[in-house]
C-alpha cells in the first residue's frame, strides 16, 4: 500500500512538471517579444518585463518624459537630414565655406551627411522598437545607455540647427523650394507612417478606462490626421500642371565649364562642357597685376593652383596682385587628382587624368576664343582688382579690349557686370545685356536688360512668367540636382548655370511631373485607404479587448485541449496539495506508519 501510494505521487508530481513546463514554454515562446525589449531595454528574460493593463498607461511618467524626448529628437533628427540632403545641391558651396574657414579642402559636407544619417538610424530604430513593444502591450522602459544616447543626439540636432541658421541661413530656401516637388510624396510618406501609429494608438485608446484617458490619447491623434488629410489643399507645385502647358527645356550653362570631369575655370573644362554638348561657359574673370585678364574664382590660389610649391611666400597674396608671367607657371590641375572637389565625380580614363593633372591657369583671350568657335553663350563675373592695383579704375576698359581682341560675336555674350553699364552699351551694343538681381519691368525695359542671373534661391514661377511677358529671360545658377533642374524647368526658366551639363542633358521630361487630376485621384485614394485601414485597425482593438454586439465573444479557450489538460493536471495537484496538508504532522500519526523523506516536495 505504501509503495502504491508513493508511486501515485510520484505519477502526479511527474505530470505536474510536465504542464509547468508546457505553460512555461508557451509563455516563454515570445522571441519577438523578448528581442524588442532585450534591444529596447535590456530586458532579455520574460521576467523583467511587464504587461499593462486595462486603464493603465504605457509607461511611469518618467519613462514618458523619455519617451516624448525620443520622438522630439527622432523629428528633429529627420527635419535636420531632410534639410541636409537637399542641400546635397550645395555641397560644393559648403565646403568652399568652410575651405576659407579652415584654410584646406575637405569634403566636409560629406562627412556630415554621414554622421547626420547613422545618428537618425540610431534613434529611427529606438523609436520603432517602442511602438513595435506599445504595440504588443508591453510596458516601456529605455536603457540608462540608451537614454545618455538619445540626449547626446538630441542636444547635437538642436546645435546643428542653429549653426545651419546662422551661418547657411539661405540654405532654408532649398528646403522650401523642395517641397514643391516633394511635398505629394511626403504627404504619402506621413499618412502610412500615421495609419501604422494606428495600431498602438487604437490598442491604448480601447484600454482606458475613462473618458478623459482615451481623449488625451485619439485627440492628438485625430487631428494630426485630419491635418494631413486636407493639407493636400494647400499644397502648390508648378510640376502639377495640365498636358501641354510645359515650356522648352532649359539651356545648360557649365559652371565653371564641367568641374566634376575636369579642373574647374580650365580648357579642358570648358571642353568638357562644349562635348557634353552644353549651351553655355560660365566663369570667373580677375585681371593679373599687369593687365591681363585670366579665369579664377578664388581670391587666392592656393585652392587650384601649386602656389605653395612654387611661391610659398605668396600663398595668401590677392591673384590679381600677381603678374602673368608668375601665372602662366603655375599648375592648375594637380589638385583636382589629390582632393576632388565633390563627392560624385566624373569617371577619368588615365590619359584623361594625366590631362587634368597637366592644366593651366586659362587666360581670358582664349577661354572667348573657344566659346566663339564652339558658337556657344558666355557669362562671366567680373572681378574689380584690390586698392592700389594699376587697373583698379579701368577695369571695365580692358576687358572690353580683350573681348574685342577674341573677335568673339558679341551677341554671344551676356554682360553681367553692373558698373559702366551705359558706357558698356554705347561702346558694345550687341551685349546682352545682364542683370544678377530682380528689378520691375520697368526699369529692366528702361536700361535694355534683356537677361536676369538669379540665384536658384530667388526662383518664382509668377515672377519668372511676369519678365517673360516683357522678353527678359532668367537664368538660374547653381542647378545641379535633378529635382531642382525638373522645379526650375516647371517654373519656366529660360536656362540654368550647372556642374552637372552631362547628368542634366539626359533628362528628358521634368521629375514629378502630374496633371491635376492624376494628383487629385491620388491625394483621394490615399485618404481613403488610410482612412479605411485605420478604422479596420480600431474596430479590431474593440472586438478584441471588449467584444463586439453583432460577434459575441465565446467563452470558450480556443486550445481547448491544453486548457483541458492543465485543468485536469490542476485539479490532480490541489487534490494532492490538500490530500499532503491533511496528513498528521507528526510521524507516528501517519497512516500506515509511512515516514515521508525529507527531499520530497509537499
Amino acid at each position: 500500500m505504501g509503495s502504491s501510494s508513493t508511486t501515485l505521487r510520484r505519477l502526479r508530481l511527474g505530470k505536474l512538471k510536465i504542464v509547468r513546463r508546457r505553460l512555461l514554454q508557451h509563455y516563454e515562446h515570445q522571441p519577438f517579444i523578448s528581442l524588442l525589449a532585450g534591444l529596447y531595454s535590456c530586458r532579455w528574460k520574460r521576467y523583467q518585463r511587464q504587461k499593462t493593463e486595462s486603464g493603465q498607461c504605457c509607461c511611469k511618467w518618467k519613462e514618458s518624459v523619455f519617451f516624448l524626448l525620443l520622438v522630439v529628437t527622432f523629428c528633429l533628427s529627420l527635419v535636420f537630414l531632410y534639410s541636409w540632403g537637399e542641400a546635397k545641391n550645395d555641397y560644393n558651396d559648403f565646403d568652399w565655406f568652410t575651405y576659407k574657414g579652415l584654410g584646406y579642402w575637405f569634403l566636409w559636407s560629406l562627412l556630415i551627411l554621414v554622421v547626420v544619417a547613422v545618428l537618425f538610424a540610431y534613434i529611427a530604430v529606438l523609436v520603432v522598437l517602442a511602438v513595435c513593444l506599445l504595440s504588443e502591450g508591453q510596458q516601456l522602459y529605455l536603457h540608462w545607455s540608451h537614454k545618455g544616447g538619445m540626449l547626446f543626439v538630441l542636444i547635437f540636432f538642436i546645435g546643428a540647427l542653429v549653426v545651419l541658421s546662422n551661418l547657411w541661413g539661405e540654405e532654408w530656401a532649398a528646403v522650401r523650394l523642395s517641397f514643391q516637388v516633394t511635398a505629394p510624396y511626403l504627404h504619402i510618406g506621413s499618412l502610412a507612417a500615421m495609419t501604422l501609429l494606428s495600431w498602438p494608438v487604437a490598442l491604448y485608446f480601447v484600454r482606458m478606462t475613462t473618458k478623459l484617458s482615451q481623449a488625451m490619447i485619439v485627440g492628438p491623434y485625430i487631428a494630426v490626421l485630419l491635418l494631413l488629410y486636407f493639407l493636400p489643399l494647400g499644397m502648390y507645385s508648378p510640376c502639377i500642371r495640365e498636358k501641354g502647358t510645359l515650356g522648352a527645356k532649359p539651356l545648360l550653362i557649365g559652371h565653371r565649364g564641367s568641374p566634376t570631369f575636369a579642373p574647374e575655370n580650365t580648357q579642358m573644362s570648358f571642353e568638357k562642357t562644349i562635348e557634353y554638348e552644353g549651351d553655355g561657359l560660365e566663369t570667373d574673370v580677375t585681371i593679373s597685376y599687369d593687365g591681363v585678364p585670366f579665369l579664377m574664382h578664388d581670391s587666392t590660389l592656393g585652392r587650384t593652383t601649386n602656389v605653395k610649391d612654387v611661391f610659398p611666400n605668396f600663398t595668401n597674396i590677392n591673384s590679381a596682385l600677381f603678374p602673368w608671367d608668375m601665372l602662366e607657371n603655375l599648375n592648375a590641375g594637380k589638385w583636382f587628382t589629390q582632393k576632388p572637389p565633390f563627392s560624385q565625380m566624373g569617371s577619368l580614363s588615365s590619359e584623361e587624368q594625366q590631362r587634368a593633372a597637366n592644366q593651366s591657369i586659362y587666360k581670358l583671350v582664349d577661354y572667348l576664343r573657344l566659346a566663339h568657335r564652339a558658337n556657344k553663350t558666355v557669362i562671366f563675373d567680373l572681378y574689380r582688382p584690390p586698392q592700389d592695383h594699376p587697373y583698379r579704375d579701368t577695369w571695365i576698359n580692358r576687358t572690353l579690349e580683350v573681348i574685342n581682341e577674341a573677335a568673339i560675336d558679341p551677341r554671344l555674350v551676356l554682360w553681367l557686370a553692373n558698373d559702366m553699364r551705359s558706357f558698356v552699351q554705347s561702346v558694345a551694343p550687341g551685349f546682352q545685356q545682364t542683370l544678377g538681381f530682380k528689378e520691375s519691368v520697368e526699369e529692366l525695359v528702361k536700361y535694355h536688360i534683356v537677361k536676369l542671373n538669379l540665384p536658384y534661391s530667388m526662383m518664382s514661377q509668377q515672377d519668372i512668367s511676369k519678365y517673360a511677358a516683357a522678353n527678359i529671360t532668367t537664368n538660374l545658377y547653381v542647378v545641379s540636382e535633378p529635382w531642382l533642374f525638373s522645379l526650375a524647368w516647371c517654373s519656366g526658366a529660360y536656362s540654368v548655370t550647372t556642374n552637372s551639363v552631362r547628368e542634366l542633358k539626359k533628362i528628358e521630361e521634368p521629375m514629378f511631373l502630374l496633371t491635376p487630376a492624376q494628383y487629385s485621384l491620388m491625394w483621394i485614394l490615399t485618404d481613403l485607404l488610410s482612412a479605411l485601414l485605420i478604422t479596420l485597425i480600431f474596430v479590431l482593438h474593440w472586438w478584441r479587448e471588449r467584444g463586439l454586439p453583432c460577434c459575441p465573444e465565446s467563452n470558450e479557450i480556443p486550445d481547448s485541449g491544453f486548457y483541458n489538460t492543465f485543468k485536469t493536471e490542476m485539479d490532480m495537484s490541489v487534490s494532492e496539495d490538500s490530500y499532503g496538508r491533511s496528513l498528521p504532522t507528526t510521524p507516528s500519526a501517519r497512516p500506515n506508519g509511512e515516514n515521508l523523506g525529507s527531499g520530497e516536495i509537499v
